[in-house]
């Protein structure tokens, strides 16, 4: 362990162990005995103590010794305080021989600080105690753990913690644990917003700065750029939520009677219903809506939220154009996952015109086809063309935070220190440094304004260097470089437009000016930008390196969607599937689906480990005692609330007969098989 070689056991040494062993069973019976009898004598915990000596770790030991305690407290004479100091002190001292024989042991300590909650107990000795065991170990996180316990019982103010913490790192720059609990008690000091630490520009400078002796002495430590990271994400971070994007667009025009809206915001964030949010048709305000979470997670939070608005009809309105209007009522009721309330107010508005809604009535369905010979380059006079304009140069009645100055020229000045770093030390982690820190400055401009390209394709020169240099972290460098890259392709109109197709003709899904936006071919592993993405209705992401899709449920208006010849794994994998409702094309096909072992992320029942579905139980009755489709329950959990009318999955190791009765079952609506037309 930790590059110590092991060493066969000698004659003397198992002989040694095998007699340990035996005391340790004869002591172990014993105990279990005592316990399960409810025994809490002297004896009995003499016992229990030998026992725990010999191994600090096994839990059941410390759990009886909570049940003796408990059991021998409230036998005592609550006015006998000598007798309860010694009932303390003894729990105390068994404590302290277990750490003593191991000062890493996570029942040890959790006893002990389970002990001194219960009061009645004097802290003047944890201290010393601490002091002995950080010296052993400078850096067990146990011991500093626990001092933060200790400190916040004697009332030791969070900056004189601070000053000790600087004394361990200047006698240690390696102390991972010290920046570690720095940054812990800078986070409190800034909560409470303590003099000296608030704003926070005024800490941050000296923090960067301190840090930089650590990450400039040996450059090779990763203990001070972890905390590097966490000051740059101070700096970076917005204080509050705020929206970043929607669909429709503010100053967009619309030809649908139903359509969905969707509210992108800079991070998670929970609360959007009708009492923070107001959807308002021309002088009517809708009640009848509900705003849900575009996400997978159980704790009805997500970056994008999404309701559908129907616009009514009648014979003197059929060719009306509608103005809409989306405004944050109370945007205090908004927050974020740390409860920070979004108290920026915004509102954007856009038109709907009705009179093109009623075109695709008696219209044919046919097989939609995405090959190059299908597809042209895109019009630039075409309507489209109005929608990157509404996404791009028009800007929103929502105000957006004003850029802090002092955030630019902290994360510049840090740019420029890292570059000088870089030009005499080669550093996998300082090449990492540095292109977040030039990703943070594009961050915290302004949103309108694209960010600069020169610098873009230099992170994505260092991402590239990465993978080369640091083949273990491999997957981690390419999903970023991937992120980056799409946050290039996103970033203009122009850039944009690069990657967008027209059908030569008309499809039968209605697609706003049959756009086809093309990411395929581009050797991403992630997704990402979907702030600028919702608009899509046709996408085609195949012959990439994807293993997840994750982030797509926000595109709401996807109709159509090519994922051929990725590396998706699982029906798990495709979850955000689940939220397209508007999904009627899809391709899957040579996928690695059923090529892998069993997805133990899923459970068949609930769980807090879960972070997926439970179970539908919904699919027993969907599949009977149908043996062909009982073993297909995930696939249940993404298809079974979809209208597909074209579906492509050959060349998946999940696919054989009994898979096609089950998709064939499930989507009553399904026209298009693997290219093969359904009677």
């Amino acid at each position: 362990m930790h590059g110590r070689p092991r060493k066969s056991a000698t004659p003397i040494d198992e002989d040694a162990s095998a007699l340990k062993a035996a005391k340790i069973r004869s002591l172990q019976s014993q105990f279990l005995e005592n316990h399960h009898n409810n025994i809490y004598t002297k004896e009995a915990l003499e016992i229990n103590a030998k026992l725990i000596e010999s191994n600090p770790e096994f839990m059941t030991a410390w759990n009886y010794r909570k049940l003796a305690f408990e059991h021998n407290q409230s036998e005592a004479d609550k006015e006998d305080s000598d007798l309860i100091k010694s009932i303390i002190d003894e729990e105390l001292r068994v404590v302290e021989i277990a750490l003593r024989k191991n000062y890493k042991s996570y029942g040890a300590w959790h006893h002990r600080k389970w002990v001194l909650s219960k009061g009645n107990s004097s802290t003047e000795r944890e201290l010393k105690l601490l002091n002995l065991f950080q010296k052993q170990d400078t850096r067990n996180f146990h011991a500093w753990n626990y001092r933060r316990f200790i400190a916040g019982l004697r009332n030791i103010s969070d900056e004189k913690e601070l000053q000790f913490t600087t004394d361990m790192i200047n006698d240690n720059f390696s102390n991972y644990s010290a920046w570690h609990n720095r940054s812990v008690l800078l986070s409190r000091l800034l909560e409470k917003k303590v003099e000296g630490y608030f704003p926070k520009e005024i800490f941050l400078k000296e923090e960067y700065e301190f840090v930089r002796n650590a990450v400039f002495t040996d450059p090779d430590d990763q203990s001070g750029w972890f905390y590097h990271l966490w000051l740059l994400d101070q700096t970076v971070k917005d204080d509050m939520p705020n929206l970043v994007s929607s669909w429709p667009p503010h100053g967009s025009e619309i030809t649908k009677t139903t359509f969905p809206i969707v509210l992108f915001f800079n991070e998670p964030v929970e609360g959007v219903n009708l009492d923070t949010v107001s959807v308002q048709v021309e002088d009517d305000v809708f009640k009848n809506i509900t705003w849900r979470p575009l996400s997978a997670n159980k704790f009805n939070c997500s970056q994008a939220w999404s309701t559908h608005v129907t616009i009514p009809l009648d014979e003197n309105n059929s060719s009306k154009i509608f103005q809409v209007k989306i405004s944050s009522e109370y945007s205090q009721g908004i927050t974020s996952l740390n409860g920070v309330p979004c108290s920026q107010l915004w509102c954007f508005t856009f038109r709907v015109s009705v009179c093109n809604d009623l075109q695709l009535e008696g219209q044919s369905l046919r097989r939609i086809l995405m090959a190059d010979e299908h597809l042209s380059t895109i019009d630039r006079t075409s309507n489209v063309m109005n929608l990157f304009k509404s996404y791009f140069e028009l800007a929103s009645d929502y105000e957006q935070p004003t850029p802090s100055k002092w955030k630019s020229e902290m994360i510049a000045s840090e740019i420029d220190q890292y570059r000088e770093l870089l030009s005499w030390a080669e550093c996998k982690i300082g090449k990492l440094t540095l292109a977040r820190l030039i990703m943070a400055n594009a961050m915290i401009s302004d949103t309108l304004v694209a960010p600069n390209k020169t610098h873009m394709e230099e992170v994505l020169q260092l991402y590239s260097e990465l993978m080369k240099l640091d083949p273990t972290h491999y997957q981690y460098y390419k999903d970023e470089y991937s992120l980056v890259f799409l946050k290039l392709v996103t970033s203009s109109k122009e850039s944009l437009m690069k990657y967008c197709w027209q059908y030569k003709e008309s499809t039968s899904l209605n697609i706003a000016g049959d756009v086809h936006l093309r990411l395929n071919t581009l050797s991403l592993s992630r997704i990402g930008s979907f702030e600028r993405l919702l608009w899509v209705q046709s996408l085609d992401l195949s012959h990439n390196q994807l293993l997840s899709i994750e982030g797509l449920e926000a595109l709401q208006l996807l109709s159509l969607l090519n994922l051929s010849h990725n590396k998706l794994g699982s029906f798990m994998a495709l979850d955000p599937l689940r939220f397209l409702k508007s999904l009627r094309v899809l391709d899957i096909s040579y996928n690695e689906i059923g090529a892998h072992t069993v997805d133990t992320r899923r459970y068949l029942c609930s769980s807090p480990l879960s972070h997926t579905l439970d179970y539908d139980k919904n699919f027993e009755e969907f599949a009977g005692d149908d043996e062909k489709v009982v073993n297909f329950w995930e696939a249940y959990s993404v298809f079974g609330g979809l209208d597909i009318m074209q579906l492509d999955i050959t060349g998946n190791a999940i696919v054989d007969e009994r898979f096609v009765v089950l998709l064939v079952k499930l989507i009553p609506g399904l026209k298009w098989l693997d290219g093969k037309e359904l009677h």
